[in-house]
């Protein structure tokens, strides 16, 4: 069987050349500190520059890791083989064994356990219900005819300043041939689903308005020809809904000119304030987003010698 043409987008990843980044004086950073920044600055400070941030796994952590790899891989075969081949992986074991894979790598980080036996087994089977609710609605979810995978865990590289540069991985890519469309997709695991308010929080939805802009620069496509969507995977659901509620919640988030304009500029806003002309993190004092929301999950928020939780910045 012939292979098909190359399609514009794929002769332009193909033929993409990273750019090298010379860590003695250069650097990269990642969308999780500019979301720490955004947070609390001084959080920032004290993790990235004083380097206290104290190493926090939790299950919910190595669910998500475990739950990605694995449907990525469901993706990869759906597309590059065929459905039915996806369908006949035993994800259920693939997913056990990056579950307990993941949690050995996080436990022998600091020789401490993070969880038990009936908790990690509660997200186990929260996790087996979820594959085997997708796997029961592939045809659903996923669109295969004239649909091709351009990359998984697909790596963003750009410049942000001279010396500065953003590093990410978007969890998969489509591309519709009818179309001529890129479909950039970001995988969120979550309890129960994303609420109203988290929908409307647009420091939440950057990430993915950031992967539409930069992979237009990166590779020079038509960012008007690049569509954005959240796969978000519900843990639970409640079982005594008189209708099905669905285990996966898609998100399409406002996605235009306007949007990407404002996470553009609060991007360059923390490298400015942030990081010096040479690309060196600058050492001064920070503001302390000082809130219920903003500390609760702050590592330093009980740590009065690093954080006096006093809102000021000089």
């Amino acid at each position: 069987m012939a292979k098909s043409k190359l399609s514009e987008i794929e002769l332009r990843i193909k033929n993409h050349t990273p750019p090298e980044i010379n860590y003695s004086f250069q650097r990269s950073v990642s969308y999780s500190q500019y979301s720490i920044y955004t947070t609390c600055p001084h959080q920032w400070y004290l993790s990235y520059v004083e380097n206290k941030n104290p190493y926090q796994a939790t299950i919910h952590t190595v669910f998500g890791t475990a739950f990605h790899e694995t449907l990525q891989k469901y993706i990869d075969v759906m597309y590059n083989e065929s459905g039915a081949a996806a369908d006949r992986l035993d994800l259920e074991t693939l997913f056990q064994e990056r579950f307990k894979e993941t949690y050995s790598q996080e436990y022998e980080k600091t020789k401490e356990h993070f969880s038990n036996a009936v908790e990690m087994r509660e997200f186990f089977d929260d996790g087996v219900a979820i594959i085997k609710w997708i796997k029961a609605r592939r045809n659903k979810l996923f669109t295969v005819r004239k649909v091709k995978l351009l990359g998984i865990e697909m790596p963003l590289l750009v410049g942000l300043t001279k010396n500065v540069y953003l590093k990410g991985y978007i969890d998969f890519i489509l591309y519709d041939e009818d179309l001529q469309k890129v479909y950039i997709y970001d995988i969120k695991t979550s309890t129960r689903g994303w609420s109203e308010r988290e929908k409307k929080d647009d420091n939440k939805l950057a990430q993915i308005l950031l992967y539409k802009e930069y992979f237009g620069r990166q590779f020079g496509f038509d960012v008007d020809r690049i569509e954005v969507e959240y796969f978000i995977v519900k843990r639970k659901i409640w079982e005594a809904s008189e209708f099905p509620i669905p285990r996966v919640q898609s998100f399409k988030p406002a996605s235009g000119k306007t949007k990407r304009r404002q996470a553009v500029e609060k991007m360059e806003n923390f490298i400015k304030d942030c990081f010096d002309e040479f690309g060196k993190p600058q050492v001064k004092s920070y503001l302390k987003n000082i809130g219920e929301s903003s500390c609760k999950w702050c590592p330093y928020a009980n740590k009065p010698e690093l954080c006096d939780k006093t809102a000021v910045s000089v």
